[in-house]
């Protein structure tokens, strides 16, 4: 804003309390700078002429009026993103400016009440994620022609792929149709898999918050015996984690050897409920706690069942007990979006049987060297890069703005401009802010709790090993053995990119860096697990082992190969 805006502004907000309200035109209208003269002119022209048409006049002050209101909104809004963005950079400066610990040596001891003072700090309940009415942003970039060419781009090249498949296909067989095996036996046995989410969720629905419920009433009616009782209900909540929704799923999964696309729909809710319901006793116990402490108060404020509900399905991982809410559902904007999710799965499809799967079943079987890893590893490039931006495309943007267009739920921020990043850190942040959010609360800020707001390197290493672990076990019980291709790249070059390529790293060399990082790691994924998966399936295990299980069949399965053809040659 220029000098003579702030010298309009500067006024104003001195003589805010006798400021008529907007809604009367026939008040006076507080304005700045060119309207203000503007307004003047009007005056001056009636003064002159003596007379001037009523209605010109009304029109002019409504004009007037809708300008002063649009940017009355839009400093709020600019000034509510400010006040937050302020208060979380003071936060974590506040972290980053606590004492360094002194060595044990130099160290005054602590007393037992020193320690029993720390244990018992909690942080202040609405500290947090702050949801607000906002688009996602592919959104609304593409309603620049510019960027929604580049949609236009890929949707091309889904064409181009089909009809090369059409192309070869009757060069080679010399027929003209469109073969969906790969889909249909990667989708295999999906009653099972329905079957199992409904029963998931219906346990999710229920059993979290029954216990909870039973749990808060207990500490309302002031038991002598509060903290057996947490441990009680505690320990049940943990129980019901590990094996209702840890152990159960898994066992379906594992021993009906779900196929790859069925087994990733049980393995992924199974993880997102476990984070929905940590996150609603995480987010409501120290809401209990803290209100039975108070003398006045009548009960606990637990949330209703509505409210829990809408949660689980919401697409969001921090719980809260109202969002912002938008008034109406675009029915055809969910239609679209469930369209464009369906139109990726084609793509990947496509990019699978035409760039991964006539590679892989003949690299699988030669031996595993140096040149025949850099030569996969480089092949498997654009099609790493392809899945990298469909998985993204899909899942981060149609389908949870689908849902979240469904549910009202108005907070759209599911990712941020992850492709601007120039260091891995802020890339981390920003590729999928819905996991990250419940991360940096729940694991990272709770770790620098429980450690007295100290030892921030080993918070970020305890989020970075949590994050790999669950990652590589998705994979692993997804594709049926354990290869931790990903643990590797996370733990050693992800902590490694992170500390290197950090938040000071700026300039377009740092965000050509990052990408060619990215898509080489996408290479080295898309290359080794479909090199081990066409290994299990040529190299079967026939008595197998604990360690013939841990170690991959991609380094020794040219050898059973070299060993049946000598056996069929006798």
């Amino acid at each position: 804003m220029d000098s003579g805006d702030c010298n309009g502004v500067r006024p104003r907000m001195r003589t805010i309390p006798e400021m008529p309200a907007f809604s009367d035109l026939k008040s006076p209208i507080v304005m700045e700078g060119s309207q203000a003269e503007e307004l003047q002119g009007i005056g001056d022209h009636i003064n002159n002429n003596g007379k001037m048409e009523l209605e010109y006049v009304i029109s002019k002050k409504l004009q007037l009026k809708m300008k002063a209101e649009h940017l009355r909104s839009d400093l709020i809004r600019r000034f509510d993103n400010h006040v937050s963005e302020l208060v979380d950079s003071l936060i974590e400066e506040s972290i980053s400016l606590e004492p360094a610990p002194v060595l044990a040596n130099f160290s005054p001891p602590m007393s037992d009440k020193e320690r029993s003072k720390l244990r018992t700090i909690r942080p202040p309940h609405g500290e947090g994620k702050q949801f607000v009415n906002r688009r996602s942003l592919l959104d609304e970039l593409f309603e620049v022609n510019h960027i929604r060419t580049i949609y236009h781009m890929f949707i091309a090249l889904l064409i181009l792929f089909i009809l090369s498949t059409l192309v070869v296909d009757f060069i080679d067989e010399g027929r003209l149709v469109l073969d969906f095996d790969l889909l249909v036996y990667v989708f295999g046995q999906f009653p099972l898999v329905v079957c199992t989410w409904i029963c998931m969720c219906l346990s999710a629905s229920l059993v979290p918050f029954m216990l909870f419920q039973t749990w808060a009433q207990s500490q309302c009616d002031s038991s002598s015996h509060p903290r057996l009782g947490s441990l009680l209900y505690g320990s049940a909540f943990l129980l019901y984690q590990a094996v209702g929704l840890g152990f159960l799923p898994t066992y379906v999964a594992v021993s009906n050897s779900l196929p790859p696309a069925s087994c990733f729909i049980v393995i992924l809710e199974q993880v997102r409920l476990m984070m929905k319901t940590h996150s609603f006793v995480r987010e409501n116990v120290p809401r209990v706690l803290s209100g039975t402490k108070e003398k006045n108060n009548s009960g606990p404020l637990v949330p209703h069942i509505n409210q829990y509900l809408y949660f689980l399905f919401a697409p969001t991982l921090i719980y809260r007990d109202k969002y912002p809410r938008n008034p109406v559902i675009r029915w055809g904007y969910v239609a679209t979006k469930l369209l464009q999710v369906l139109g990726c799965l084609f793509y990947a499809y496509y990019v699978f049987v035409r760039l991964c799967i006539p590679q892989f079943r003949s690299i699988s079987l030669q031996l595993f060297d140096l040149r025949t890893l850099v030569l996969c590893v480089f092949n498997s490039i654009l099609p790493g890069a392809l899945v990298l931006f469909l998985a993204f495309f899909a899942f981060l943007h149609c389908w949870l703005n689908a849902f979240a267009e469904m549910l009202r739920f108005a907070d759209r921020m599911f990712y941020k401009d992850w492709w601007n990043s120039t260091s891995f850190a802020n890339y981390y942040r920003t590729w999928n802010v819905v996991v990250h959010d419940w991360l940096y609360y729940y694991v990272y800020r709770d770790f620098l709790w429980m450690s007295g707001m100290r030892f921030r390197a080993a918070a970020m290493f305890f989020v970075f090993t949590m994050s790999a672990v669950v990652h590589e076990y998705i994979l692993a019980i997804c594709f049926g053995f354990f290869y931790p291709v990903l643990f590797c790249l996370f733990m050693c070059f992800g902590m490694m990119f992170n500390f290197i390529l950090h938040d000071r790293r700026r300039g377009p060399i740092w965000n050509i860096i990052m990408w060619t990082s990215l898509f080489l790691g996408q290479g080295v994924i898309i290359c080794l697990y479909s090199q081990e998966w066409y290994a299990q399936r040529y190299c079967p295990i026939t008595e197998p082992s604990f360690l013939e299980l841990l170690k991959p069949r991609s380094w020794s399965c040219h050898l059973h190969k070299d060993s049946m053809v000598e056996s069929q040659g006798m």
